[in-house]
């Protein structure tokens, strides 16, 4: 049911983008084609941050026209890439990607991997994980990926212990055991920072925990480690355009030395480069 009017609200929006870059003169030509700018859907934070650093400061010296446009959610921008109205996107992790092919019949591949946005618990009303009481309420994003991670995140804290094999997929249902009797609030990983007030705890995304002013490093009860994870970000395109010239410039100006330094200052560990 969630899915259905997550895929429907999706092709809506994603009609919508097409019309709006038609009415800016921003054609196919010049998001999917090899000529003309390179536009590039994004996260607001940090991964339209880090790509403004790049326009701003390396693409002109690399030949690059560098257009950046941000979306707010995790579906538009891989329907947007998929029917060319933008040429790449980033934003996703590889499990994420996987599933969102899976689902949709896209045709979506990873070309290079730039940042991992630990996912971490946070709360208004406790300071550490011990002190939630029996009964709370935990928000966790409820597509499936997402979930799943802050699921294996609890279950990494020993909050909860979920069935073998759940992996990816992992939902409440594969629980098998739940000390403090913990309840799951679904929500768009969007809304989770703003559920702070009404729920006991909840599990954001990196990227939106730093747009909440949450700081991944020092707020979180518990954070995913770093180690071995296979949630690093990455830039992405439609299936054949690996090799378009403008594609390839992006992505090694994207791992290059002046964005790993980007990186680090300003994001002081919120954010951890990949490369």
């Amino acid at each position: 049911m969630r899915n259905t009017a997550k895929i429907t609200t999706a092709v809506l929006a994603a009609g919508a983008l097409t019309l709006g870059l038609t009415a800016c003169g921003s054609g196919k030509d010049s998001a999917s084609g090899s000529s003309g700018p390179l536009i590039v859907a994004a996260s607001p934070v940090p991964h339209a941050e880090i790509l403004t650093f790049v326009k701003d400061n390396l693409a002109q010296k690399a030949g690059l026209d560098l257009e950046v446009k941000e979306f707010t959610d995790y579906v538009t921008p891989n329907t947007a890439t998929e029917d060319g109205s933008v040429g790449a996107n980033y934003f996703q992790n590889q499990p994420y990607l996987d599933d969102f092919n899976k689902k949709n019949g896209t045709h979506i591949v990873p070309v290079v991997t730039v940042h991992l946005e630990p996912l971490g618990l946070y709360s208004s009303k406790v300071k550490s994980v011990e002190d939630l009481k029996s009964g709370a309420t935990v928000a966790v994003p409820n597509d499936t990926v997402n979930e799943a991670r802050a699921l294996k995140l609890l279950a990494a804290n020993g909050l909860i212990t979920l069935k073998d094999g759940a992996g990816n997929s992992a939902t409440p249902a594969d629980i098998t055991k739940n000390p403090k009797n913990l309840k799951f609030k679904e929500l768009e990983a969007a809304q989770t920072p703003r559920s702070l007030n009404d729920v006991d705890a909840a599990v954001v995304n990196g990227n939106y925990a730093i747009e909440a002013d949450l700081k991944p490093a020092e707020d979180a009860l518990v954070l995913e480690s770093a180690k071995d994870n296979p949630y690093g970000n990455f830039l992405a395109v439609k299936e054949g355009n690996e090799d378009d010239p403008r594609v390839k410039k992006l992505a090694k100006l994207l791992t290059s030395a002046e964005v790993k330094k980007f990186i680090e200052d300003k994001y002081a560990g919120s954010v951890i480069a990949s490369f």
